[in-house]
Parts: structure tokens; C-alpha cells; sequence
């Protein structure tokens, strides 16, 4: 898959590229915001859901962040980390890479935009030398949970961040050029 293409698909028109110096902090965390919004409805407190552009910018510093645009409009974004830095105890097999602050703006679900983020991601961990990817969310947004396991993720622990009000459920995929994020775009 080449990342900067507009290959046909449904988010074809969609261009995928790093997140650049001059892009804003600001828009970024106002569509992380409207993503997670759902969430925050129904009481699961995502962090992505409140963080401030500062808490933005500090996440983004820790790995690659890449953004959907379609011509100026910022639509998606995901962060890639690998291998990533876990807290002690957290349930993840040394060298793992991780991705986080996945979001699809509410007015692209559906058009495969997050399929596309999805397989960016675990493509970009790869290339950076982690065979497996470790991720968490929260063990109440079961869609979310089954979203992941339809592309071959599976529950390997618990967490629980102190910036959130939900146990997370953490799950692993191991990463292999015919394994990398298959199945439908559905939550």
C-alpha cells in the first residue's frame, strides 16, 4: 500500500501523509475530540475525548503521527510508536510497537477511512521493526473492542490509565505481511 496515494477505495479522495510542522495542534485535538465525542456521551471518559492541544502535542512527540486531509480539511488521524515505551507492568511483550489517538471524523464513518489508518498504522509499525502491536481501549465500548478483533486482534490483559474511568482491555496483534489488517470497515 503506498500511504501517500489516493488509491481507489471509498476514501479514495483522501490524502494520507505525516502530520508537519506547520500543521495545528489545535484542529488536531478539536477532531479527536469530535471522534471520541460518542464515547463521552454514553460516560466512557476517553482521554482523546478532553485533552487539551498542549496533552495533543506531548502524544504526538512520542511517535509519528499521520493525518487524513482532504484538500485543507483534516478527517483522521493515528500515531505510531515502535518499539513503544510501556509503564512498568503493562501487558505487552517487549518490542511492540503501538499506535494511538485513532480518530475518524464522525462524518466519515463508514467510508473505510479507519480500515485505511488502521492497516497505516500496523504497516508503519513493521517498517519500524516490531513483528507485533499492542493497543488498549476501553473494555466498555464492546464495538470498539469487536471493530479490533475482526482485523485479527486479540485480548492479552487489563489496564487501567489514570486518565480515564474505565478499565481498558489490551489487545495484541502479531504482524506479518499477510496478516496485516484484514476485514470489513463496520465498528
Amino acid at each position: 500500500m503506498n500511504i501517500n496515494s489516493t488509491e481507489a477505495s471509498p476514501s479514495a479522495s483522501v490524502q494520507v501523509r505525516r502530520f508537519l510542522k506547520g500543521d495545528s495542534v489545535e484542529h488536531l485535538t478539536l477532531l479527536l475530540h469530535r471522534a471520541y465525542a460518542d464515547h463521552a456521551a454514553v460516560g466512557r471518559v476517553f482521554f482523546a475525548s478532553y485533552q487539551t492541544p498542549q496533552d495533543t502535542q506531548h502524544r504526538l512527540s512520542r511517535g509519528e503521527c499521520w493525518v487524513a486531509m482532504s484538500g485543507k480539511t483534516l478527517l483522521g488521524t493515528v500515531t505510531v510508536s515502535a518499539p513503544h515505551t510501556t509503564p512498568a507492568g503493562y501487558p505487552a511483550p517487549a518490542g511492540a510497537g503501538s499506535f494511538w489517538q485513532l480518530a475518524v471524523d464522525p462524518s466519515q464513518r463508514g467510508t473505510g477511512l479507519g480500515h485505511r489508518l488502521l492497516t497505516l498504522a500496523e504497516t508503519r509499525i513493521a517498517a519500524l521493526g516490531s513483528t507485533r502491536v499492542v493497543i488498549d481501549t476501553s473494555s466498555q465500548a464492546t464495538e470498539l473492542v469487536d471493530w479490533y478483533r475482526r482485523r485479527g486482534y486479540t485480548r492479552i490483559g487489563t489496564w487501567q490509565w489514570n486518565v480515564t474511568n474505565y478499565d481498558s482491555v489490551v489487545l495484541m496483534k502479531n504482524l506479518s505481511t499477510a496478516t496485516l489488517c484484514g476485514g470489513p470497515d463496520k465498528p
